[in-house]
């Protein structure tokens, strides 16, 4: 048995699929803060690139991905997918469980796949600096390269909590040349404004957004960038699931389960989007985001408009939301700390097509431990809440007697997640 399935250069995609070209229906628009009508995309053109609002708008199947953005991605891509035979063995069961390993990039996750495109874009238009928040950092320490190798800035808000558990993220992002500032901060007038209401939070992620977007609005020529729930993010991640489709043609096997961990959508998005054609077509296969209790928003949130920011300066998007003043508590898996839901991943969820499932932090990190020890790989805290699920399924083909396909994404390591394991 071939563990590994390994792609040859010339099989990187030429092109990010769109999804909402081949779904059933439309989407509800993003609403204006200031009229609460539909968003004109010139108003967003004070923060974004021109062509990341084309990629937002469109209904086009394939958007080309630049020939300087796929000589990019060659340094670490395509990423493998590994059959993980060990973890078989351990679970004892008689699923098939494969892992696309997207921890293999320069900054260990699958954020480079958006940052690399987000900052080409913005490059391309003369800008030369970029903001932007994290939760855990694997986004700001992606961005931080994205911008080093285009030859440009970043200006980075990390959330509080984060930044105190991971130090080494702050590291990362001033190695490439970023700033970095714990958030709230005072470097932003709703930064203060937050510290204000309670000097001693911890932060959340629709904090770091309002200091992110009032940042770039108040600077000249900074553009501001986005690492998840937009369209145009999830996009350019669906470079993760076109590899897998190919790669798993080659080892002729058809997914029954694809699951991923879910925060804001990026990596769960970028994995499973090009499969909806076959979830289209075949009801049986199941699509699963595994989110932490602690926040969670597609089990326990409501769909309606909501901000994606603390302060209100974004647009309202339909999504599954907790609420924009929402503050989750400190848990480790920081990438997954957001109040709002990916619009595309809401509505799929609303529409049934996909399902959730809300893991416990300790049943996640037990997941890690025991995935980690049998395939040598120290997963990122937030990919644990995908091993875990994965487990429920791995268990049930056990007791059932069903060999099934089980498939998710390992969207990072957590080699400077190691404070959270202590």
């Amino acid at each position: 048995m071939e563990r590994r399935v390994y792609l040859k250069d010339e099989d990187i995609p030429k092109y990010w699929y769109n999804v909402k070209a081949d779904l059933p229906f439309s989407f509800d628009p993003p609403l204006d803060p200031e009229t609460n009508r539909p968003m004109e995309p010139e108003k967003l053109g004070a923060i974004f690139p021109k062509q990341l609002i084309e990629q937002e708008m469109t209904l086009e199947r394939e958007i080309p991905i630049p020939r300087e953005v796929r000589e990019a991605y060659s340094i670490y891509r395509p990423t493998p997918l590994v059959r993980a035979a060990r973890f078989e063995r351990v679970l004892n069961t008689p699923a098939h469980i494969y892992y696309k390993n997207e921890s293999v990039s320069p900054t260990g996750s699958h954020k480079l796949n958006t940052a690399i495109a987000q900052a080409y874009f913005s490059k391309v238009e003369g800008v030369t600096k970029l903001s932007t928040e994290t939760g855990a950092g694997q986004w700001g320490s992606a961005l931080a390269y994205a911008t080093e190798i285009l030859d440009m800035d970043v200006e980075v808000f990390m959330v509080k909590v984060s930044l105190e558990q991971k130090p080494f993220r702050r590291c990362m992002v001033n190695f490439f040349g970023g700033r970095i500032h714990p958030s709230p901060s005072s470097l932003t007038e709703n930064g203060k404004m937050f510290l204000s209401k309670d000097p001693n939070t911890t932060g959340s992620l629709g904090m770091a957004i309002s200091e992110a977007v009032e940042f770039a609005f108040k600077s000249k020529n900074v553009n501001y960038s986005l690492g998840s729930v937009l369209d145009h993010v999830l996009l350019h991640q669906t470079i993760i699931g076109e590899e897998t489709k190919k790669q798993m043609d080659i080892v002729g096997e058809e997914p029954d389960v694809l699951l991923g961990c879910f925060g804001g959508g990026s990596n769960f998005g970028g994995f499973t989007l090009p499969f909806m054609p076959e979830k289209l077509k075949n009801d049986k296969l199941e699509i699963v985001a595994c989110e932490p209790i602690a926040c969670p928003s597609l089990t326990k949130g409501e769909y309606r408009y909501d901000y994606g920011d603390s302060a209100g300066l974004t647009p309202l998007l339909k999504m599954y939301t907790l609420g924009k003043d929402f503050v989750p508590p400190p848990i480790h898996a920081g990438g997954l700390r957001y109040h709002g839901a990916a619009p595309i991943i809401s509505r799929l969820i609303h529409e049934g097509l996909v399902k959730a499932i809300a893991i416990d932090q300790k049943e996640a990190f037990d997941a890690a431990k025991l995935f980690g020890i049998a395939e040598g790989i120290i997963p990122a805290p937030e990919t644990s809440h995908a091993i875990a699920g994965v487990i429920r399924y791995a268990k049930e083909s056990a007791q059932t007697g069903e060999k099934k396909v089980i498939v998710f994404n390992l969207s990072g390591h957590g080699l400077l997640d190691l404070n959270a394991y202590a």
